[in-house]
């Protein structure tokens, strides 16, 4: 996870200074428990009728006059300028530090609670990047634990704090809201949040390598669903080459994880678990375990691709235990129907259908909560109904997945799930329908990068080296 206690800053740019009238009070204070004349405080940068007027608060004072004025005070620019003692600050980000490590290793509901006492506490103390951080935080809670509406509200709220301040510092409230749209299903419009941003960055000329490896790390996971592969492995290149840019452990982490999956897609399996393995190293180092179990996760599906289903099995296991002691609840059912994916192709039929069916409960998975999963696992319903020669039940949960996946424009999912649907048809004798199923999955495998994505997001510009 991405570290939002870095867009705090211990200068006036992250301070919400008082009225000149309280600044000016102050000044006139301190300067008199100093013994010191208007003259003395001002000399050498200033006059004494600077001063004065500033006292008066008539004049709000510069960055470069607090900063000279506090100096000669001896107090921080941060207590001139609020007249909050220092320490609080450093007191709300180390508790925060805390906080992040809460979630980062125990329970999600947990950390929120930290989160949320830390958000009042740095409104009340007009703390703007504080509570920016505290904001990502809670933001990241509700991802975990599956309160979709709940993320996007608070990263969106984040963004709305810092509307002021230049592009990069909003990106990981950015990122962490077109999550939230990825994972309710809603591909395009996480797409569409990633791309302006990547776009606005690069025209602007705001090169901020840890921003854009987070943008670009992101977009891989909606354009792999959306089945448009030759860009999210676009989206890996440019990602890669931004690494070496990145001080950030955790970024260079997510990067790995998110090319792995490129290069699943490329075939390229043992380059897949090489990245994974050096994305486990960073999580485990980091104490990372939510992100540590999506390694797993992506490890389990890595092998499942190769064939090795007893290792994927192993491995898939591994995430949803992981998850599940975090009561990372969205996250454990998802990595449940990959996991019934596995036992099926294992000969497990009934052990997976009986994992699958309690997740089709509205408050597991569902339209507006991982409808990419919900059609997973109507899919696989559908297939172990064919298996044991229930057409009628298989075509009910064709055609429910092929309701959930439509709204989120999953073309290689669409896809097959049609190509399914059309094969049982036709072997039911109704060849109309069945062509008609394999036009309509036709028309979503060619959408990919033509109908469906605008232009591609741009490169970012050179950047020289040192």
């Amino acid at each position: 996870m991405y570290r939002g206690a870095e867009v705090a800053e211990n200068s006036t740019h992250g301070i919400r200074a008082d009225e000149p009238s309280d600044i000016g009070r102050r000044v006139l204070r301190l300067r008199t428990e100093k013994g010191l004349t208007q003259k003395q405080l001002a000399e050498p940068a200033y006059t004494a009728a600077y001063v004065s007027t500033l006292e008066a608060g008539r004049v709000r004072p510069s960055e470069t006059a607090l900063r000279h004025l506090a100096g000669r005070l001896g107090i921080t620019v941060e207590e001139l300028a609020t007249g909050r003692p220092p320490h609080l600050a450093t007191e709300l980000r180390l508790r925060l530090t805390d906080a992040r490590r809460t979630l980062a290793t125990g329970d999600a509901e947990d950390a929120a609670a930290l989160f949320r006492a830390l958000r009042d506490e740095a409104a009340a103390l007009e703390l703007v990047g504080e509570r920016f951080t505290a904001l990502l935080g809670l933001g990241d809670c509700a991802l975990e634990t599956g309160d979709l509406t709940d993320a996007r509200d608070l990263f969106a709220e984040a963004e709305a704090l810092l509307a002021g301040q230049p592009l990069p510092r909003r990106v990981p409230a950015l990122r962490g809201r077109a999550t939230a749209h990825l994972l309710a299903g809603e591909l395009r419009y996480a797409c569409y949040l990633l791309e302006t941003a990547v776009d606005e960055l690069n025209a602007s000329g705001m090169h901020d390598p840890d921003a854009l490896l987070l943008l670009y790390t992101a977009s891989i996971a909606p354009y792999m669903d959306m089945g448009a592969h030759a860009r999210a492995a676009h989206a890996a290149e440019l990602a890669l080459a931004l690494a070496p840019q990145v001080d950030n452990p955790a970024l260079v982490a997510g990067m790995h994880r998110g090319v792995a999956r490129t290069l699943i897609a490329e075939g390229r399996i043992a380059d897949a678990d090489a990245s994974l393995a050096k994305a486990q190293e960073l999580y485990q180092q980091l104490h990372i375990r939510t992100e540590l179990a999506h390694c797993h996760w992506m490890r389990g599906y890595v092998h499942a691709q190769d064939g090795n289903l007893r290792k994927a099995e192993n491995e898939l296991r591994t995430a949803r235990d992981m998850l599940a002691s975090k009561r990372a609840a969205l996250f454990t059912v998802q990595v449940e129907v990959e996991l019934a994916d596995v036992l099926r192709r294992r000969g497990k039929a009934a052990e997976a259908e009986e994992l699958l069916r309690p997740l089709l409960s509205p408050t597991a998975l569902g339209a507006e909560r991982g409808a990419v999963h919900a059609g997973g696992a109507h899919r696989l319903l559908g297939l172990i109904a064919e298996e044991r020669a229930d057409t009628e039940a298989a075509e009910e949960h064709y055609c429910a997945a092929l309701s959930l996946l439509e709204r989120t424009g999953a073309a290689g999912d669409l896809a097959d799930l049609c190509r399914l649907l059309g094969d049982l048809l036709r072997r039911t004798g109704r060849t109309e329908a069945a062509l008609d199923a394999y036009r309509t999955g036709l028309g979503h495998r060619a959408a990919p990068g033509t109908t469906t994505l605008g232009p591609a997001p741009t490169a970012p510009p050179p950047w020289p080296r040192p």
